[in-house]
């Protein structure tokens, strides 16, 4: 076995570039150095298995030896996987199992080091040499630059319902909650270009809150909307014709704190629940 190391410096911060190595959406996208459309499967805790896989359902399975947030993750591989299975060990992956895949941040002063430290078999050590450093320069383009979510949804209704559905602060607490333990209690909304716009957001058991607020920045009236919430973060809105309604297409850029499925997840529920809302009132 040889052990073979590589290194980046990102500008982003270290919840920023973990989130990029180990969201889903992210994760696809740095790993199609080596295969194109790898993806794994795993809920990511220390302790539990993973799979690593490629379209054909073949690769590696191993253990989360260690998940230290935006500081450590190190994989401990054990096996292979052919046609989605684990294969029992052979006399080849004998030679490997065991070996480990090592990522560490350091983050100073606004640039975060990532550095990857891996055991490989001699006969993969030149393939792993050759596609990591590509790899790496995919989540450093990544972590670099905002990361975009989008999600939409088709609503069956004239762009003047949807329009005052969207807008109005009377409709907006009505249908602005991800799930049925959550409501909006009040909601303020200047609908112009540098007006400004707050829900307040609780839980109803009361264990919670905030108030979702920004400010907008462009606007064309039932066609396009853009706005800044007050992280600082950019968010439109389009109101697209269909035969029988309108699409809303919403693209945001994503926070650093939760993993992107777990932010899309929410703001299509969210969603979700006006298209509901306009199509049952």
């Amino acid at each position: 076995m040889k052990n073979v190391k590589f290194s980046s410096a990102i500008n982003a911060s270290a919840k920023k570039v973990w989130q990029v190595l180990w969201s889903d959406t992210t994760y696809r996208q740095w790993t199609s150095s080596f295969q194109e459309g790898s993806y794994a499967v795993s809920d990511w805790k220390e302790g539990s298995k993973i799979q690593f896989l490629t379209p054909k359902g073949d690769g590696l399975f191993s253990l989360i030896e260690e998940s230290k947030p935006f500081e450590r993750m190190t994989f401990k591989h054990l096996g292979e996987v052919k046609d989605f299975k684990e294969q029992p060990d052979t006399k080849e992956s004998a030679e490997w199992k065991g070996s480990k895949e090592i990522y560490t941040l350091n983050e100073s002063d606004g640039t975060t080091t990532l550095e990857v430290s891996l055991d490989s078999s001699n006969e993969f050590a030149e393939y792993f040499e050759k596609l990591f450093p590509k790899a790496l320069e995919i989540v450093k383009q990544l972590a670099e630059k905002p990361v975009i979510i989008t999600i939409e949804a088709e609503v069956t209704a004239p762009i003047e319902k949807i329009w005052e559905h969207w807008t109005e602060p009377s409709h907006i607490v009505k249908w602005n909650n991800a799930s049925d333990d959550w409501h909006t209690t009040h909601a303020t909304n200047d609908l112009k270009v540098g007006g400004k716009f707050l829900s307040r957001m609780e839980a109803k058991d009361g264990s919670f809150g905030f108030d979702f607020e920004g400010e907008y920045t462009a606007l064309e009236p039932k066609k396009k909307i853009e706005y800044k919430i007050a992280d600082g973060r950019k968010v439109a809105v389009d109101f697209i014709k269909q035969i029988n309604g309108y699409k809303i297409v919403s693209s945001f850029e994503a926070e650093e704190e939760n993993t992107l499925e777990l932010q899309q997840g929410g703001w299509q529920a969210i969603l979700n629940s006006f298209k509901k809302n306009v199509e049952n009132n």
